[in-house]
């Protein structure tokens, strides 16, 4: 009962941080950051205290509870990125995503059994969390920027306009999130072959070629932006390439492997 309390409270909150930034595409004068900032900032503590409650002191990453943690680092992030730039709109499609994930883990799905971990095994899972997370906000930065040069170039200035920082903004935040996510991204695989055994054994060899090659298209962006000038379309579509590897590295198989054929990963 506490479980489902904890997730309500979370759920509510998501929605209404999200709603108050939400308030200029409406008409209304202006987002509410500051009460955004502090509800989902409860949302993302009661969303811990969820995953904390059904697994103490463990890590669930089967499918959807491993969906619900991304959803809950992404909503984290987040909320640090508009401690240093207040971007509404970031969190008008993080928080509701947070919400979602965390409500298909809780309520649709059974409950499973975590494996143990040892701590360097669960170090490398937390690098590639972060990692996917910064990366994940980058790529949710590159749909914007793409909606901004077609707004720009249709001059269609719509309600979505109002909650959009302006165009360089979003561009230069884009990049410094790709560098910190290439970073970390770089580091998971450090430690993916200092700590896991058989990296390239039959249930690894697709996440580690994904990654890598996601790493490579990543790794591809920074380097043209920094000796081509890089931006624009070519950025937004390099970036939504990169994740969508790492998508596939760090769930495809997962679902393919627990939801269609009912194996353990």
């Amino acid at each position: 009962m506490t479980i489902i309390l904890l997730t309500l409270v979370a759920l509510t909150l998501y929605v209404a941080a999200a709603g108050m930034l939400a308030r200029p595409m409406f008409g209304r004068a202006a987002s509410l950051n500051r009460p955004a900032a502090l509800l989902a900032t409860l949302a993302v503590v009661a969303h811990a205290a969820v995953l904390v409650g059904m697994h103490p002191g463990t890590l669930d990453l089967h499918f959807f509870a491993a969906l619900s943690l991304v959803g809950y680092v992404i909503a984290a992030l987040t909320l640090l990125v508009n401690l240093w730039r207040p971007i509404a709109a970031l969190g008008v499609i993080v928080f509701p995503l947070a919400a979602t994930l965390l409500a298909v883990d809780v309520f649709l799905t059974p409950r499973t059994v975590p494996e143990a971990m040892e701590w360097q095994i669960k170090l490398h899972v937390a690098v590639a969390l972060l990692a996917f997370g910064v990366l994940a906000i980058a790529a949710v930065f590159a749909i914007l920027l793409a909606m901004q040069e077609r707004a720009l170039r249709h001059r269609q200035f719509d309600s979505w306009m109002r909650i959009l920082p302006p165009l360089t903004l979003t561009e230069a935040l884009l990049f410094r999130l790709i560098g910190t996510g290439f970073v970390l991204l770089t580091l998971t695989l450090l430690t993916g072959i200092l700590f896991v055994e058989n990296l390239f054994g039959q249930h690894l060899v697709h996440k580690t070629a994904l990654s890598i090659i996601a790493w490579l298209v990543f790794g591809a962006l920074l380097f043209g932006r920094r000796r081509y000038g890089w931006r624009g379309r070519r950025a937004v579509n390099l970036t939504l390439t990169g994740m969508a590897f790492l998508v596939l590295a760090f769930l495809g198989s997962k679902f393919v492997l627990e939801v269609v054929l009912h194996r353990a990963t």
